[in-house]
């Protein structure tokens, strides 16, 4: 399958999940239009009570929807938007990208992954035991964080359900993603 777009979700209010949409707008150097995490300057109310000036490396959350096939198997029926993320991808691992690896999204929209999205105790609101099952544990002890990846807005541009995802460029040195 070619990696798609399967679903797309803002929501102007800061809420857990957002609200399903067909069509989202990305905006270069600012987000997702209409979303309470748009801006330049971090967005998050926990990260703003700690510094309301540092740059928003994490203008747009997207998961593969392979994660919702892995939950469901786990007896979890997750939707798009539900995990509070803006594009819901098929097709593309999106963990194991680098930092700084840039994706295109349908025609026009280019985002840059900036790191992985840190999962919080929220989403035991969603579902009891939902936290534990989206974090697995490497060998090490490490923890594996597998809800998602954030991005920053390169390019501005559209994006609708069912448009493809296309890698459009990988940094020259591979940087593993880290928590944002």
């Amino acid at each position: 399958m070619l990696p798609t777009v399967i679903g797309l979700a803002r929501d102007r209010v800061h809420r857990f999940s957002k609200q399903p949409c067909e069509t989202l707008t990305l905006l270069a150097g600012l987000g997702v239009e209409g979303d309470a995490h748009v801006g330049r300057t971090v967005q998050h109310l926990s990260r703003i009570a700690k510094d309301p000036t540092v740059p928003n490396l994490r203008q747009v959350h997207l998961i593969h929807a392979e994660l919702f096939d892995e939950l469901a198997e786990k007896g979890f029926a997750i939707a798009p938007g539900q995990l509070g993320e803006n594009v819901t991808t098929r097709g593309i691992d999106l963990l194991g990208l680098p930092r700084g690896a840039r994706l295109r999204l349908g025609q026009d929209a280019l985002i840059e992954v900036t790191g992985l999205r840190n999962p919080c105790r929220q989403i035991d609101g969603l579902a009891k035991g939902l936290m534990a099952a989206v974090v697995d544990r490497a060998d090490d002890g490490r923890p594996i964080r597998k809800c998602g990846v954030m991005a920053i807005v390169i390019a501005a541009g559209d994006v609708h359900t069912g448009d493809r995802v296309s890698l459009a460029s990988l940094p020259l040195e591979h940087q593993p993603l880290d928590v944002v």
